[in-house]
C-alpha cells in the first residue's frame, strides 16, 4: 500500500491509509474470500490458483485505494488504468524473473552444457534477479517506507495472535517477521520454479520460453500448497525459516504512526466481522 496496511479477514478488506492531512482514514469493504465460495475451488492446487488470482485482484483494488487517499490530487485510477497498470506490471515481471534467467542460461550453453546444468543455472540467476531488485528498491525512500508499513502490518498480527492489547505500546515490542508473509511464497516459487521447469528436460529455446509462462500457475499452485505444509508440520519448516530470513528485505522497523495505521486497519476489520457474525446469529433460528 501507498502510506498504508490492507487487513484481510474471512469477509472484509480494510485498507487504512495515512492522508497529506495527518488523518488515518480507514475504508471497509464486504469481500469474502474466493476459497469459502465453493467446494471446487478447495481442492489442493485449485486453491492455489484461486488465492493467487484473489491475492493480485483484491491488492490492486487496495493499492488504487490506498493512492487515491494518499494523493488525493493525483491523476484518477479508474478500472481501465488499473487493469492496464496490473497486465504490465505482470509482463515485465514474467519478462524479467522468468524469461530473461532463460535467455541467460542458454547464453552459457557453451559451458554449462547439461540439462540439469542449465536448469540450475537459470534458476540461480532468477534467485539472483529478484534479491538483488530487493535490495535496489530497498534503497529507495518511498520503497522504505512501504517496507516499513509492511512491518507494522506484521507487528500488529503477531501482537492479535498474541492476546496482547491492540495498542502501538504492544505491538512495538513484537517482531516484524512473520512466517505467513507472501514473502515467503514468493521464495517458495522461485525454489518450486526450479524443480518443476528442471523437470521438464532441455527443450528449444522457443519451447523453454513458451514453459515458463504456462506452467506458472501450476508453479504458483504448488508453492501454495507447500506453504501451507510449512505453517502445519515441522518438517517444512525451512521454507518458514528461509521466508523470514528474505524479509529482512522487505521489511523495516515502523513509526508509531504506521503501527497506529496498521492497528486502524485490523481493529476496523475485527470490529466488521463481530458486527457481521452478531447479525448472523441474531437471524439464526
Amino acid at each position: 500500500m501507498i502510506e498504508g496496511v490492507m487487513v484481510r479477514s474471512p469477509r472484509f478488506v480494510s485498507v487504512a491509509v495515512h492522508t497529506p492531512q495527518g488523518r488515518c482514514d480507514v475504508d471497509t469493504q464486504y469481500l469474502p474470500s474466493l476459497l469459502q465460495s465453493g467446494r471446487w475451488l478447495r481442492v489442493p492446487l485449485l486453491r492455489g490458483v484461486a488465492a493467487l488470482i484473489e491475492s493480485l485482484s483484491v491488492g490492486t483494488r487496495a493499492l488504487a485505494a490506498s493512492a487515491r487517499r494518499a494523493s488525493p490530487d493525483g491523476p484518477a485510477l479508474s478500472r481501465q488504468r488499473i487493469g492496464l497498470i496490473l497486465t504490465r506490471s505482470l509482463a515485465i515481471s514474467i519478462a524479467l524473473f522468468f524469461l530473461a534467467p532463460a535467455l541467460l542460461a542458454r547464453a552459457f550453453g557453451s559451458v554449462v552444457t547439461s540439462g540439469l546444468g542449465q536448469n540450475l543455472l537459470e534458476g540461480a540467476i532468477r534467485i539472483a534477479f529478484v534479491l538483488g531488485f530487493l535490495l535496489a528498491i530497498g534503497r529507495i525512500p518511498a520503497i522504505q517506507r512501504v517496507f516499513q508499513y509492511h512491518g507494522a502490518e506484521h507487528k500488529v498480527i503477531h501482537a492479535y495472535e498474541a492476546g496482547l492489547p491492540l495498542d502501538v505500546v504492544s505491538a512495538r515490542r513484537t517482531s516484524r517477521f512473520h512466517p505467513r508473509c507472501g514473502t515467503t511464497f514468493l521464495l517458495i516459487v522461485l525454489l518450486v520454479a526450479v524443480v518443476v521447469f528442471g523437470a521438464l528436460g532441455h527443450p528449444s529455446l522457443p519451447v523453454r520460453l513458451v514453459e515458463r509462462i504456462v506452467l506458472l500457475p501450476l508453479v504458483a499452485a504448488v508453492s501454495y500448497e507447500l506453504l501451507r505444509l510449512a505453517q502445519r508440520f515441522r518438517g517444512f519448516r525451512v521454507f518458514a525459516v528461509l521466508g523470514l530470513w528474505l524479509q529482512r528485505l522487505t521489511t523495516r522497523e515502523p513509526d508509531d504512526q504506521q503501527l497506529g495505521v496498521a492497528l486502524a486497519a485490523l481493529n476496523t476489520v475485527l470490529a466488521r466481522e463481530r458486527e457481521w457474525s452478531d447479525r448472523t446469529r441474531g437471524t439464526t433460528p
